[in-house]
């Protein structure tokens, strides 16, 4: 799955904003409070709204005022958004879905004013609207899309939900037969964001069971003891990286103490005993981290890594922004915000949006639609240093 398209109107900063041909592997750039961060809370809204209502989605994003503090401010109108998400299905077709959510008041109350999904059988061609609802009622297609050779063929049902602030494609995406329902129920529902911290994670954690690591880091040693007891293949790959990034480690391993808390160690190969995590270095314990959850055996179809660069030495973020790409191309989609001059060398042009706020409201630049940076990149610079030079209008390091 890929998002290819987003368009944003009244959510925080963005008064209306469009990123468009949405590369698999897309970093973004731009000063504090610009809304690099702002970018990624639409997912966990929408993760929210999907989990429980659009009102309690509100809630946990705006707090006690709700949807008044998350639409942008001096914007009337329901705040708007709208995803183009493609989809490889079983039998190797590819489908663009498009889902459109239009979120408002009525009563003093949120309401889903209008949600639509639908999707492009062919390359070319009118979609055909699989799901229409508004205020909560609406009608579904009910019968298996794949069978269907003519759109009047559909078999529509006239539906009502047991409230106007629930998405209608909460239910749906239970159901294989619905497969563009799934895909997108699937990449929010699954999608990660990594914030990690090293405090949180180089402290004993208590004994348990983890398989994927958390947002901030803090159960690294169960998942490390997880990947060596179940994907020893995997989690060899993972020191074989380690080891040619960070001089000396030899061996990496979880173990529970009497206590019942399980450490992280780390061998040294010029030392014959082992170095428990709180005495290696901060940034060990991050290229650690980020490679347990890149070479995660199942891995998040939707990965947003805040400021990777952050505890690294400068010279292992161009291997990290390989690890990512890859990561990107065997399948899972990573978008990254970072402020290091040294992570955007290893990028590429396409590959690249900066965002700048003013009067309030932010704006998006793709660096590609720009000719003068397209230029200096044909003749062989980088793209960290074009940054440097303050040729992202707006968005000075």
């Amino acid at each position: 799955m890929q998002i290819e398209f987003i368009r944003l109107k009244n959510f925080r900063a963005f008064r209306d904003v469009t990123l468009r041909d949405i590369p698999r592997f897309c970093v973004l750039v731009g000063a504090n409070g610009t809304g690099k961060s702002t970018l990624f809370s639409v997912f966990a809204f929408l993760r929210d709204a999907m989990s429980s209502n659009v009102t309690a989605a509100l809630g946990r994003l705006g707090g006690s005022r709700g949807l008044a503090e998350v639409r942008s401010r001096g914007t009337a109108g329901p705040i708007e958004i709208e995803i183009k998400l493609r989809t490889t299905l079983a039998e190797g077709r590819s489908r663009l879905i498009t889902y459109e959510l239009r979120i408002d008041e009525r009563d003093g109350r949120a309401v889903v004013e209008r949600e639509i999904l639908q999707y492009r059988r062919g390359s070319s061609g009118k979609p055909w609207r699989f799901l229409d609802f508004s205020n909560g009622t609406g009608e579904a297609v009910t019968n298996e899309m794949e069978n269907v050779q003519d759109e009047t063929q559909l078999r529509r049902e006239q539906q009502t939900l047991k409230s106007p602030d629930i998405l209608a494609i909460k239910g749906l995406a239970q159901f294989e037969r619905f497969p563009a329902v799934v895909a997108l129920g699937n990449l929010i529902e699954n999608w990660h964001l990594s914030d990690f911290h090293i405090s949180r994670a180089r402290p004993e954690a208590e004994a348990g069971y983890a398989e994927h690591l958390s947002r901030e880091g803090e159960n690294l040693s169960l998942v490390v003891e997880y990947l060596y007891r179940h994907h020893p293949t995997v989690f060899a790959a993972i020191l074989d990286r380690l080891q040619s990034r960070v001089p000396g480690v030899t061996k990496v391993e979880a173990k529970t103490t009497e206590e019942g808390r399980v450490l992280l160690k780390f061998q040294d190969g010029a030392f014959e005993d082992p170095f428990l995590a709180r005495y290696v270095s901060d940034g060990t314990i991050k290229m650690l981290a980020y490679l347990v959850l890149l070479f995660d055996p199942v891995p998040h179809p939707l990965l947003c890594v805040e400021e990777p660069e952050n505890q690294l030495y400068p010279s292992l973020l161009w291997d990290l922004a390989e690890e990512f790409r890859s990561y990107a191309l065997r399948g899972g989609q990573v978008f990254v915000t970072t402020h290091s001059p040294d992570f955007l060398n290893a990028v590429q042009l396409e590959e690249v949006f900066w965002l700048v706020k003013r009067e309030g409201y932010t704006s998006v630049h793709r660096a590609s639609d720009d000719p003068q940076l397209a230029a200096y990149m044909e003749q062989g610079d980088q793209m960290g240093y074009l940054w440097k030079q303050g040729l992202f209008g707006g968005a000075n390091p």
